[in-house]
């Protein structure tokens, strides 16, 4: 059962302003369904948008965040728990660590190098959570045929592609977590 979910989205509002409204929705289902909200600790853009919804919803969230973007003022003030961490690398464990999943809402850079790093995991064993891509408006299809290309030039196996969901349904997406069952770690033949 998924009680926390991590999501990893923007910090920035993006150009559509479906993908704030997109956001809000997300946060009031996460409240409604009783799921606490794990994320990286910001008040702004996306990220912004889904913890308030959530907070306004009646719902619980978890801000993890850097000592640096604290200091920098990116944090989201009205928080009653937010974990600030040395760097980067102790936010994306501490994450790892509280949430039951794992989910990406669109974002840049960041969003990006969180999701893969989750995913990439799976293959060596050190993240046995479920993994999904919520692909709004179609912002993941070209990740989506870049992890297909992997599979077909071999150098990601199905089993590591299957266990990673691309949905814009909560509920799909909830289903699949509560059913997860994480793959095999990738093993190694010595010759």
């Amino acid at each position: 059962m998924i009680k926390k979910l991590a999501v990893f989205c923007g910090a920035r509002p993006g150009e559509d302003p479906r993908y704030l409204a997109q956001a809000r929705v997300l946060g009031r289902q996460l409240a409604a369904n009783q799921i606490e909200l794990v994320y990286g600790g910001g008040g702004y853009g996306l990220m912004g948008a889904l913890a308030n919804a959530v907070l306004d919803n009646g719902g619980q969230v978890t801000g993890v965040i850097t000592t640096e973007l604290a200091a920098r003022g990116a944090g989201l003030p009205r928080l009653a728990r937010q974990l600030v961490l040395p760097n980067m690398d102790r936010r994306k464990e501490k994450m790892m660590q509280l949430a039951d999943g794992f989910l990406a809402l669109p974002g840049g850079l960041g969003t990006l190098e969180e999701i893969s790093q989750v995913c990439s995991w799976i293959t060596i064993g050190d993240n046995q959570k479920p993994v999904a891509i919520y692909n709004y408006n179609h912002f993941y299809d070209e990740l989506g045929h870049l992890m297909e290309k992997m599979n077909q030039q071999a150098f990601l196996e199905g089993e590591y592609l299957q266990s990673i969901l691309f949905s814009t349904d909560l509920n799909q997406i909830l289903t699949f977590m509560k059913d997860y069952r994480a793959p095999a770690s990738r093993s190694y033949s010595v010759n």
